[in-house]
């Protein structure tokens, strides 16, 4: 039976309503401050909390709920006639249902506060009435959540009361939420420390997803509570939901497109590059990263780190892609776009933000500083040094060649990645493939040292004038001399790129 409920909430969406309903019902309802004043306000029948406790608010409303009638009137156990027995003696009453939404630290660590200001919405009072509901959710109906007051209405219209399975849920959401807004403020408060002892992460779900990369793989997706990067701020201004594969494409070919002060295009397919190139139009870009591999962007994913124009919108649509992002879109090229009904157009309102990257192995969880520093230092190592041109092709490939799996060659001229190798299991391959692909290229860049000087044989077989490379192999020289004996220029950044 539902005597009492404590009602206590930041965000009054659906409270009134939800107040009434247990006023109809019978039920008595005590509450703190805002909420209160609102309930009042609005004609609800309710007690302040200070009349229960016969103890005022005080440190500006710091501690008001934080007191032993309200906590034991929360936490006594039923059907345990100590406790019940504990709580008559010294005149205290149950609380049946606590509602609490918390102060909204999530929204207000992501703005543009002072640190003092931001601890401020710390949420002490609400957390702590929460768990202890969660707790003893026998007996007590907890709702952390607004989506809830409807499954729980309709369960008291039903029966009079709620099922231990909804109770059951309600103080597992209670407990799931606790844990992502811990998270949250814990990372705040440990921005300094790179890798704290416990890995606390805060993500919420953003939607389920109809698959997962296979059909018979369920999956989800998550956003990140803390801050608003790319991927999550993003707006659907046409087509389909994104799926799975659609979100971890797009997340690859945003970051190679904002890698670049000029204007750039990444095409990108089974999240791996397979045309990039800057210029001086989008049009041009996009031109440019089509012909370097019009096979593979078929399906594909298209970005761009500038606004489309119409031109291009017109060429785009002229083949079949699934997604297409950039920061922003002309009327009539979203007109253009929109013509493809499932095109899902993207407008990507940040760039990428992520420090940290994770993926999870069996029982485990790898972390790691995101991969954001590009050249330690260019040193020229050979006899003959690039050209400028070459040195800005030499650049744009190094910029590309982060984001495409390891052993990951790529080969480029005049701003464009003609041929992009990756994922192979030695190096020699990887050349091999994107000297093949890429007809034409006079610059190569590697993500990592040559072990042997083939490479450099190969390159020079293919018309390669310069090649840059982290160095660090004890067979470094044998690569120099080779460059040397084909007059080929090379130049050691001092920086790995391995992506697995």
């Amino acid at each position: 039976m539902i005597k009492r409920a404590l009602v206590s909430v930041f965000d009054k969406d659906g409270i009134l309503e939800f107040s009434n309903f247990l006023q109809e019902k019978g039920v008595e309802i005590i509450s703190t401050g805002g909420t209160y004043k609102h309930l009042k306000e609005n004609g609800v029948n309710v007690i302040e909390v200070n009349e229960v406790t016969n103890f005022p608010e005080m440190l500006d409303g710091r501690v008001k709920t934080l007191h032993p009638i309200i906590h034991a009137g929360i936490l006594a156990i039923r059907n345990n006639e100590d406790h019940m027995n504990t709580i008559k003696d010294r005149n205290i009453e149950t609380i049946d249902m606590v509602i609490v939404n918390l102060y909204p630290f999530f929204q207000k660590v992501r703005e543009d506060l002072s640190f003092d200001e931001k601890v401020e919405f710390i949420d002490i009072g609400g957390p702590t009435m929460l768990r202890a509901a969660a707790k003893n959710f026998k007996d007590v109906i907890v709702i952390s959540d607004k989506e809830d007051y409807k499954a729980v209405m309709k369960e008291i219209n039903e029966s009079g009361d709620v099922s231990i399975a909804l109770r059951k849920k309600l103080a597992g959401k209670v407990f799931n939420l606790m844990s992502a807004y811990d998270a949250a403020i814990s990372n705040f408060l440990l921005e300094d420390e790179e890798y704290p002892e416990y890995l606390s992460i805060s993500y919420k779900k953003k939607q389920s997803l109809r698959y997962g990369e296979n059909p018979h793989q369920s999956a989800a997706y998550y956003s990140s509570n803390e801050f608003d990067g790319a991927m999550n701020s993003f707006e659907i201004l046409n087509g389909k939901e994104l799926s799975y594969n659609n979100i971890k494409d797009l997340d690859i070919a945003w970051k190679v497109a904002c890698e670049f002060e000029e204007v750039a295009c990444c095409g990108l397919k089974h999240n791996t590059p397979c045309g990039v190139a800057i210029g001086e139009s989008t049009f041009e870009v996009y031109k440019k990263a089509y012909d370097a591999d019009p096979i593979s962007i078929f399906g594909g994913i298209v970005a761009i780190n500038r606004k489309v124009d119409k031109k291009t919108a017109e060429e785009m649509i002229k083949t079949f892609l699934e997604v297409v992002a950039a920061p922003d879109y002309d009327e009539e090229a979203l007109e253009v776009l929109k013509t493809k009904k499932n095109l899902r157009v993207i407008k990507c309102n940040n760039v990428p933000k992520d420090k940290r990257y994770m993926v999870t192995v069996d029982g485990g969880i790898l972390v790691q500083e995101e991969d954001n520093k590009l050249i330690d230092d260019i040193k020229v190592v050979t006899k003959k040094a690039p050209t400028e041109e070459e040195m800005k092709d030499l650049i744009f490939g190094m910029k590309v060649v982060k984001y495409v799996k390891s052993n990951a060659i790529v080969t480029i001229k005049d701003g464009v990645a003609l041929g992009i190798g990756g994922g192979q299991v030695n190096r020699i391959w990887a050349t091999e493939e994107a000297l093949q692909r890429g007809k034409g290229a006079n610059v190569l860049a590697s993500d990592a040292f040559f072990p042997f000087r083939d490479v450099v044989d190969e390159c020079a077989k293919n018309g390669i004038k310069a090649i840059i490379q982290p160095g660090g192999s004890l067979r470094d020289q044998e690569s120099i001399d080779a460059c040397n004996e084909h007059g080929i220029a090379m130049v050691f950044t001092g920086i790995r790129h391995f992506k697995h």
